[in-house]
């Protein structure tokens, strides 16, 4: 994004940026993803956004599985003033400074027109103290694009052919076509839901730090409605001659039950109705444990989290061989880490993050070889 006062317009033959939005925290591991599986270039990262011109606009961008929605750049600022002139900076920056008919015609060789007439959807997201409010944002955005939009086309409410985001945090504007639709940050395969279950990039995040290889075993010991076992599975695709073996299970059999359903649109699940601290596998059988236990405040009382960390921790280290690794996503980082001195485990690496506005850690600790 620029560093002036004035948005970037791309040079006549270049590829437009594209950014992705992500969950706060996952920012490097999202960079990491783009950088491996896409051969992009990283430009810039902020809270939430990574900006990256990739070799190509096309599906790739679509199968990336740390990123929630990925747009191509219209224009992005760092030094909004707060005050009101900033309004008049974006409807000027965006009725001017952008070739919306390149941008639209890129997303169109992604996105086809629908059959029925086509539809339009403006958002504008903010956060941080300003002079002004979200809605005169969009208004301002609206009117920057008066004229760019055919006249015919209707404004929906959500899940329109065209969105144009606007996101301000702070000093930082950034503005987007909307690429992504809502199938890639809630996937096409999880149709059971339960409260308060994992995001599928986080999951995904989850299965990049752990760096499973070909041929592993490997198990989520409280698995809900399926996330994490879904991330291995997709992302071990790639594996063609040597798949992983993954199976998960969990203490409520509503969330078993929900699990199998969803994962059957993968394949054939290994999911069982078990107890974490008391699972039904060999000692030293399994690879990698990746794993969301309960935070606190999703038991009865918040003190049984430190009797279930220290059981589960056990558990896990009775059936992960030598070496094995265990990735685990928790909100007590201090009960998480007692537990694990109980069995020696050593800390590989640690990602902060914020789930449903509660601070959480994804670790990645390694058993050891004695």
């Amino acid at each position: 994004m620029s560093r002036t006062r004035h948005s970037h317009r791309e040079e006549v033959g270049e590829l437009p940026a594209c950014y992705g939005m992500v969950v706060a925290g996952l920012e490097e591991i999202a960079a990491e993803e783009i950088r491996r599986d896409l051969g992009g270039e990283i430009r810039k990262i902020t809270s939430g956004t990574v900006v990256f011109r990739a070799k190509a606009i096309d599906r790739r961008l679509l199968e990336l599985r740390t990123v929630e929605d990925v747009f191509l750049l219209a224009w992005g600022t760092d030094q909004l003033t707060y005050r009101a002139t900033d309004l008049d900076l974006i409807q000027r920056w965006t009725a001017r400074n952008v070739d919306w008919g390149r941008l639209f015609k890129l997303h169109h060789a992604l996105r086809p027109k629908p059959k029925s007439r086509p539809t339009y959807r403006l958002v504008a997201q903010m956060a941080g103290e300003h002079g002004y409010l979200r809605k005169h944002t969009r208004q301002a955005l609206a009117k920057g694009l008066a004229g760019h939009l055919p006249a015919s086309w209707p404004e929906a409410e959500e899940n329109a052919f065209v969105e144009v985001w606007l996101s301000i945090h702070e000093a930082t504007a950034i503005c987007g076509l909307r690429l992504s639709d809502r199938t890639m940050r809630h996937r096409t395969w999880k149709l059971e839901h339960r409260a308060a279950s994992l995001r599928p990039t986080v999951a995904a995040a989850m299965v990049r730090l752990t760096g499973i290889k070909p041929g592993e075993v490997l198990v989520d010991p409280m698995c809900g409605v399926g996330t994490i076992m879904a991330e291995i599975r997709c992302h071990a695709d790639r594996f063609r001659e040597q798949a992983v073996q993954v199976c998960g299970g969990d203490l409520e059999f509503a969330a078993a039950r929900a699990a199998g359903l969803n994962l059957r649109r993968l394949g054939s699940p290994l999911v069982a109705n078990w107890d974490a601290r008391r699972l039904p596998l060999a000692d030293q059988s399994v690879d990698a444990i990746l794993s969301n236990p309960p935070f606190g405040k999703q038991l009865a009382s918040p003190g049984e989290i430190g009797p279930l960390y220290r059981d589960m921790i056990r558990e896990y280290d009775r059936v992960l061989k030598p070496g094995g690794r265990a990735t685990l996503l928790v909100s007590d980082v201090r009960t998480l880490r007692d537990a694990v001195a109980e069995v020696g485990w050593q800390a590989q690496r640690t990602v902060n993050l914020r789930i449903l506005g509660q601070a959480a850690r994804i670790s990645v600790w390694q058993k050891g070889w004695r």
